[in-house]
């Protein structure tokens, strides 16, 4: 009787050996990949970063070749590099930390600390004979993590104007913070009291008066958590920042 040749490729051995293999090749395409495009994806957040800051302080379109351009990511930098002067490192005492530079600052691993081991990252801009103070917001939506950017002006009271983002909020209920109408309800609202005390800016179901001076918007309907979120993330970055703004001289704060 003729002995047939065994088929090897059948064999589980072969089946096992070939899957490892795969899993290697794959893996290292996959690392080889995210390594090449690593310098880009971080040159892209560094960009959109500097777009969402210049966009709180109004500098969302520019003049290109005398036509007026939306701000892109692409044109982020060269703005940046014009408006925003000064980018400071601060302890929760106020004090100025040198050794920091603010702008690599990640709030998701400060969140993390105690908060008198946190440093709070400042961006001050000048546009024509007006300052402005960009403060980095981080809280919790409904689902996962909220961010974004808050200007004030310099009374250190009126907002200048604030943009929002976040992770996982629901479409079309808490993820509408990112829409253009919802944060221009900020501009202009006050974070003191008539009192001059710090209170923030409340984000209320209902609140569908035009006031500038209640410290409240009104809500996104549907979205109370995502816009309980916006309120608290508001006010709790901020705060941090109170000692450094009273203790400069040349800064009008509202409470003084």
């Amino acid at each position: 009787m003729e002995n047939k040749p065994v088929n090897k490729t059948n064999s589980n051995s072969y089946t096992f050996i070939f899957a490892i293999v795969m899993v290697v090749v794959v893996g290292v395409v996959l690392a080889f990949t995210a390594t090449s495009l690593q310098p880009i994806q971080n040159k892209n957040v560094r960009e959109e970063k500097m777009q969402n800051i210049l966009t709180t302080v109004g500098i969302d379109s520019v003049e290109v070749d005398g036509k007026r351009v939306q701000l892109t990511r692409d044109l982020a930098q060269q703005y940046y590099d014009k408006y925003i002067t000064e980018t400071v490192a601060l302890r929760e005492d106020g004090s100025v930390d040198e050794s920091v530079d603010a702008f690599e600052v990640d709030l998701a691993k400060e969140l993390k600390k105690p908060v008198d081991k946190q440093i709070y990252p400042l961006y001050i801009a000048h546009i024509g004979s007006d300052r402005y103070y960009v403060v980095p917001l981080r809280g919790k939506g409904l689902w996962d993590a909220i961010w974004g950017y808050i200007a004030l002006k310099d009374d250190i009271n009126t907002i200048k104007g604030a943009v929002f983002d976040h992770k996982g909020e629901t479409p079309g209920l808490g993820g509408e913070i990112t829409q253009e109408w919802f944060r221009h309800r900020f501009d202009d609202e006050r974070v003191y009291d008539d009192n001059g005390s710090f209170v923030g800016v409340s984000v209320v179901k209902g609140n569908s008066g035009d006031s500038k001076d209640d410290n409240k918007i009104d809500a996104i309907s549907g979205a109370t958590i995502t816009s309980n979120g916006v309120s608290d993330m508001i006010s709790e970055r901020l705060r941090h920042y109170l000692p450094y703004f009273e203790s400069q001289t040349d800064v009008n704060v509202a409470n003084n």
